[in-house]
């Protein structure tokens, strides 16, 4: 089988709530993602997307997803391709299995979400839990990493609302220096609270782990096999936070599932942000992780204004599921996509 096509789309993706919001005062109203379509001489179509949260959140941004494609696209016609998530689609269409099968197998019906909160006022923030505890979710992500004065009076506005088997994760996205982390989690040191990436480096977040009792999650500097390998000897952190498109897709992905999973290190499984092709990947990953080690992941499509694609999953009661179909088991809405920014045969 040979690659003969590489189109990408450009769609935008406005929020439900307006805007979003995080450390450093950083926020996002509407996400630009890119959809690639992969083409094959078999007459197979695999689909992937990316979407970076913004420009200011990681190295990455939009325009420089698709200028990096318009590099790649022409070298690899006739190859096959590092386009990750388009060709596992193919590969799940080719078998006749859906990509939850090919990562590993089913496990259970459905699987929990969390729900990020973007940053706000304390009482705006714990009103926010309560909405989304109503549709279902138990699992709660505070935007933090601003005034630490600020943050622990969020984080324990929205404690005095959480009700038995609920779970919150105060998620600061790197925005604190050590002095103001280690602040905030003895400040907080007894409510139950996990605390997510306080600082930027990983120096900075092993001290931090190591001055506080509280359960410890790491995510911006995940980006490859070494780190996990790293932080697991150094007992930096109790769970990581994958997200599929910073480590270079579902395959060096999975590596690092099934190396946490091995390790006894549970996950939270998502990507950088997306819409329904994205929100499949994630669930296919997800669903096919040990649900002792899989400690939460999101819905991106249900944040969104615009949907991408049928099929794509949809939560119900806080829950997700995967699609039975072949590959990823969506099908791209061409009317939204419109015509491609790119096209190389």
């Amino acid at each position: 089988m040979r690659i003969t096509q590489i189109d990408a789309y450009r769609v935008e993706l406005p929020l439900h709530e307006g805007s979003y919001k995080w450390s450093g005062g950083n926020a996002v109203r509407v996400f630009d993602s890119t959809v690639v379509a992969v083409s094959t001489d078999d007459g197979v179509t695999g689909y992937g997307e990316i979407c970076p949260l913004g420009s200011a959140y990681l190295p990455a941004y939009a325009a420089g997803v698709r200028a990096g494609i318009a590099e790649l696209a022409p070298h690899l016609i006739g190859l096959k391709s590092p386009l990750d998530m388009a060709c596992w689609d193919i590969l799940g269409k080719v078998c006749g299995q859906p990509l939850t099968t090919l990562l590993g197998g089913r496990f259970g019906e459905d699987f929990p979400l969390y729900r990020a909160i973007s940053q706000d006022t304390p009482e705006a923030m714990a009103e926010m839990v309560a909405q989304y505890r109503a549709q279902g979710y138990t699992k709660f992500q505070l935007k933090v990493g601003g005034d630490p004065d600020a943050d622990i009076e969020r984080i324990f506005a929205v404690a005095k609302r959480l009700q038995p088997g609920d779970v919150l994760v105060a998620d600061a996205n790197t925005g604190w220096t050590q002095h103001q982390a280690l602040r905030v989690a003895d400040a907080v040191g007894h409510a139950d609270v996990y605390i997510e990436q306080p600082c930027r480096t990983y120096e900075e977040c092993l001290t931090v782990r190591r001055r506080t009792a509280r359960p410890f999650i790491l995510d911006e500097i995940i980006d490859d096999l070494a780190i996990v390998v790293r932080a697991a000897s150094d007992q930096a952190m109790d769970i990581i936070n994958l997200k599929i498109s910073k480590v270079g897709g579902l395959t060096r992905a999975r590596q690092i599932r099934d190396l946490c999973a091995a390790l006894g290190i549970a996950l939270t499984i998502e990507d950088t942000w997306g819409g329904d092709i994205v929100t499949a990947a994630i669930a296919h990953l997800a669903h096919s992780t040990p649900p002792e080690l899989l400690f939460t992941t999101t819905d991106f499509n249900s944040y969104v204004t615009v949907s991408i694609a049928e099929g794509a999953p949809q939560r119900r009661n806080g829950r997700l599921t995967t699609s039975p179909r072949p590959g990823l088991g969506i099908a791209p809405r061409m009317d939204v996509l419109g015509e491609p920014v790119l096209s190389v045969r």
